[in-house]
């Protein structure tokens, strides 16, 4: 059995790197390192594993914060780090669903890579002394809970607890796909904006198929090539195995919060030509001269001149970029064009009416190879 420990040097490589693959989301930067600081100062030790080496039996769940992007960079990052050493929500939750299910979990699996919710992960499996899987549920990170490779490879989303700052407690249990995330954002909008879950009980057997392997790896060999390598931008593109699309200036922005989810629209131009990103948390599509080129949940990704990736909610109109546009993993490609990955990832989920092709066919279109 692979087991590999990830050391304190490897930390800013890992939030590098996930800041990259969060494709705009997936939590802020200061969160991650406060989560991993503390981690260090208490002296716990993050332990991973392989997806193909979990046992066929063993349970496994997946998992993280909740809460609305704006929301959490408004709330004082030590003190909610400093609060989790004795009422840890997501800790919390996990026991609950540990007490629904009538059975220890054995190895838990982030939902998605971003600066916060694998750093999140990390620490709680460090504080139940359990492995993390090194993998996750996208690749990259998404908006809303049933947006993943799991449940386009026939695992069931709920059970769904869910525990807010106050230690309410719900659990959904439903096959609505759409239902446990539309109680979660309720649930949390009104208990002070954030709170944590529990969801895709798994068993190894399952994750081996559907889980994107060895994604937190991934992370810190991308943080270490932005922060050895000359010439970075292009390199970034082709470790993700994307395309560079443009470099150029925000020109435009209009953006708004709705639901707990962070909604922007954003114009990037060079002069010549012009992108459109489509957010909502996340970069969901892209268009390039009004044409779309990257939809959802193909990689569109946005850089600084330094090849860091920009948050979703750092883009602001004056600001340089470059945007990178890269297919998803195949696994995830898969589970879009499962019949339930179709619903569950669809366009207009964020808001736009389009079906998923992949990004090197919508390339090709525009004469981009």
């Amino acid at each position: 059995m692979t087991m590999r420990t990830v050391d304190p040097s490897e930390l800013e490589a890992l939030i590098e790197g996930a800041a990259i693959l969060g494709t705009g989301g997936g939590g802020d930067r200061e969160f991650g390192i406060a989560i991993l600081e503390d981690d260090v100062r208490k002296s716990r030790e993050w332990i991973m594993i392989d997806p193909a080496d979990v046992p066929d039996e063993a349970l496994v769940v997946s998992g993280g914060i909740m809460g609305s992007v704006k929301a959490l960079l408004e709330k004082s990052v030590r003190a909610i780090v400093e609060k989790w050493e004795n009422d840890f929500e997501l800790l919390n939750v996990t026991r609950l669903m540990e007490r629904y299910l009538k059975q220890d979990v054995a190895y838990f699996v982030p939902f998605e890579i971003g600066c916060l919710n694998t750093p999140v992960v990390m620490t709680l499996c460090a504080r139940m002394g359990i492995p993390m899987i090194d993998g996750d549920g996208l690749g990259r990170a998404a908006p809303e809970t049933q947006m993943t490779s799991f449940i386009g490879h026939d695992i069931r989303l709920c059970p769904m607890p869910l525990i807010d700052t106050e230690r309410n407690a719900i659990i959904v249990d439903s096959d609505d796909i759409f239902l446990p995330d539309e109680v979660g954002r309720w649930f949390i909008t009104r208990s002070g904006q954030m709170g944590a879950n529990n969801h895709y009980p798994m068993t190894g057997k399952q994750l081996k198929k559907a889980v994107i392997p060895n994604t937190v790896t991934k992370a810190i060999e991308l943080g270490k090539l932005v922060a050895t390598q000359n010439n970075v931008v292009e390199k970034v593109a082709d470790f993700l195995g994307g395309k560079v699309l443009l470099s150029g200036e925000v020109v435009g922005v209009e953006e708004e919060d709705r639901g707990g989810f962070f909604y922007k629209f954003a114009s990037i131009t060079d002069g010549h030509n012009t992108v459109r990103i489509t957010i909502k948390n996340e970069y969901m599509l892209c268009r390039f001269n009004e044409q779309i080129v990257t939809v959802f949940p193909d990689l569109i990704v946005v850089v600084d001149e330094n090849g860091r990736g920009v948050m979703s909610t750092d883009l602001m109109k004056g600001k340089n970029v470059t945007v990178i546009v890269a297919p998803a993993h195949e696994r995830l490609r898969e589970a879009v064009k499962s019949s339930l990955g179709k619903i569950a990832m669809s366009s207009d989920r964020f808001g736009e009416n389009v079906s998923y092709e992949p990004v090197e066919i919508l390339l090709s279109r525009v004469g981009i190879e």
